[in-house]
């Protein structure tokens, strides 16, 4: 009996621990998602970073970036 019981508690924890993972998803935070540059000449080089935090619970991956 105590083995049975035993068995089912490894069996559940492994199916939580499973299920914990397969829920992990990448998340990211953008503090500032847009920036004005406001009047800016014609052929002048402008640029700005922007921060970009990952706060989800799997590893975030940035793998194309296409300016608007």
């Amino acid at each position: 009996m105590q083995k049975t019981w035993l068995a089912t508690a490894i069996l559940a924890i492994l199916v939580l621990l499973f299920v914990s993972q397969a829920m992990a998803v990448p998340k990211m935070f953008l503090p500032e998602e847009k920036f004005d540059f406001g009047f800016v000449p014609q052929d002048s080089k402008i640029s700005h970073v922007f921060w970009i935090k990952s706060v989800g619970d799997d590893t975030l991956k940035i793998l194309n970036v296409k300016p608007g």
